[in-house]
């Protein structure tokens, strides 16, 4: 009996464009989602069964989907809790900072006011004492002419020596900033003036002027320091 001749195997394209042997089966398809590697895969779950929202489904048991109801009102609730907690921390820090940089405002403003007032009164003091300083020289002229001795002063001497004490004590006035208030011959003014007594006067041109001095006025950078009182004319 022959032997039957055997031809080789043809190989023909599979519909997953894989070339097989003609009279083999394929190999079996992977299935989808399997991992291959170190000889074992893992099928990946399907269906309904694969969805984490289908394990609490209508196929869940009541005490299942009880308990997932349960974890997401806590879960909310922290939620709530904690967002309302940060914004009042915050809050409460801001209002911290606010405070210590109004307590530091108040410290360096009262500090302010003390330096101020504490260098205002020191010049105050040094303007008084430089008048004083210079009415001490006045003062001195003073006692000097007092000191004169009777047999051995002239009044001619004794005049000249109130005149030089009056030129000091005037200049010194100036010095200070104090004006004059000499009001002889001018018209009455009531601002500066003071009248202790009217005298009658038939010329209607010297009516509301002044015909005597009794007491010079003083001003003192703008503001009357003493009126000058004075005598009136008053045409009738």
């Amino acid at each position: 009996m022959g032997k039957k001749k055997t031809s080789p195997p043809k190989e023909t394209m599979s519909s997953e464009g894989e070339a097989t042997e003609e009279g083999t089966s394929p190999a079996p398809e992977t299935p989808t989602g399997s991992r291959q590697g170190d000889g074992a895969s893992t099928v990946a779950p399907q269906g309904d069964s694969a969805s984490p929202d289908a394990a609490w489904g209508d196929g869940a048991s009541p005490e299942t989907a009880a308990v997932h109801e349960a974890s997401t009102e806590e879960v909310a609730e922290l939620g709530a809790e904690v967002e309302p907690s940060t914004a009042s921390d915050d809050l409460q820090q801001e209002l911290t900072t606010i405070k210590d940089r109004h307590l530091r405002l108040v410290a360096e403003f009262t500090n302010y006011r003390r330096r101020v007032e504490t260098e205002l009164s020191e010049a105050w003091s040094k303007g008084q004492a430089e008048m004083l300083r210079s009415f001490v020289d006045g003062l001195d002229d003073l006692q000097r002419v007092g000191a004169f001795q009777a047999e051995n002063t002239t009044v001619e001497a004794l005049v000249e020596g109130v005149d030089l004490v009056e030129r000091k004590f005037r200049q010194a006035l100036e010095a200070a900033g104090v004006e004059l208030i000499d009001p002889a011959g001018e018209v009455f003014d009531p601002n500066i003036m003071e009248a202790m007594l009217g005298v009658p006067t038939e010329d209607p041109e010297d009516d509301q002027k002044v015909q005597e001095v009794f007491q010079k006025g003083y001003r003192f950078k703008g503001q009357l320091v003493r009126p000058a009182r004075v005598v009136v004319f008053k045409h009738e």
